[in-house]
């Protein structure tokens, strides 16, 4: 962080903790808490990036494909403005919410008519309630000031400031998401065939689909929540989990959990270093670091089909 500590003072602040030494409260209070929040995120939003990626055969999906982010935002918006709600842990519920309800509104209209939810009518899905719920979530920003100051603190993505209070509340979330991901995995594979090849093995399409849909929305509506829209991050880890695992969702789920948090970590460590005294937001960190990093990943892998 900004403040240079010994390592044996860290050691210390774990073995001989004295809540008087500020050193110690700054690693016990503020780092800690800010280091394993950033471990959940960052493999809820790789785990989520790898079953987009693997449930609609897109390999541009992200956490933005499915509305989430855009529904999350609509929320937090709505709370400041019109309940005047200005607190981490108050706009986190409305985040949870606004996410949760946008998935499930996308999910209702890719299945709609003949033949369920597809990859292609999912992401056109998205995309447009994605674009529905930005136009007002800027009508509203633009509207009310004081909703815009309060607004821009929580859309550019930081871990900064959320405490342990924060992180046991989405934990739940995250674990029940990631279960629901691993047990999909299989069936994932069968549908990077095509649908009409995974049915014929045997594979309940829409089945599988509405789980991972369920899963996605607990995973990134809680880091959302939480920390939120940081880009990037289900985008680039999938990919590079897939150079050293291969497509094998089986493998790919657990090693893109592991990859995001490794990512997100390390992204936000870099923002806290690189600017000192200051600090540069881990949402902003991620898009530096891994913009450039994806645009390697595509032209190596020549962007490998799902």
């Amino acid at each position: 962080g900004a403040k240079s500590i010994p390592w044996g003072t860290v050691i210390e602040a774990f073995t001989d903790y004295d809540e008087t030494f500020t050193d110690h409260l700054i690693v016990r209070e503020l780092r800690l808490p800010r280091t394993y929040l950033g471990l959940i995120v960052g493999s809820a939003l790789g785990t989520a990036g790898a079953l987009m990626q693997g449930g609609t055969r897109n390999p541009l999906a992200d956490p933005g494909l499915l509305g989430v982010n855009a529904g999350a935002a609509f929320a937090v918006v709505l709370a400041i403005w019109w309940f005047g709600i200005t607190s981490v842990l108050g706009l986190v519920w409305f985040a949870f919410i606004g996410a949760a309800a946008a998935s499930v509104l996308v999910y209702l209209l890719g299945t709609a008519g003949r033949g369920g939810a597809t990859p292609v009518r999912l992401a056109l899905a998205g995309a447009a309630l994605a674009a529905l719920l930005g136009a007002f979530t800027r009508g509203v920003t633009l509207l009310a000031q004081a909703t815009l100051a309060q607004f821009r603190f929580w859309a550019v993505g930081s871990l900064a400031g959320r405490g342990d209070d924060l992180a046991l509340q989405i934990l739940p979330f995250i674990v029940v998401g990631l279960v629901a991901a691993i047990a999909v995995a299989r069936q994932l594979n069968a549908i990077a065939l095509g649908d009409d090849a995974a049915r014929s093995l045997g594979t309940k399409v829409g089945v599988t689909r509405a789980i991972s849909v369920l899963s996605i929305t607990l995973l990134c509506g809680g880091a959302v929540a939480v920390a939120g829209p940081i880009g990037f991050v289900g985008l680039v880890v999938p990919h590079a989990a897939r150079a050293w695992f291969g497509p094998d969702q089986r493998w790919l789920i657990p090693a893109s959990a592991l990859s995001g948090a490794a990512f997100l970590l390390f992204c936000d460590t870099a923002g806290r270093v690189v600017a000192r005294p200051g600090e540069i937001q881990v949402g902003i960190m991620t898009a530096a670091i891994g913009g450039p990093a994806f645009i390697f990943l595509v032209r190596r892998t020549r962007m490998a089909q799902l």
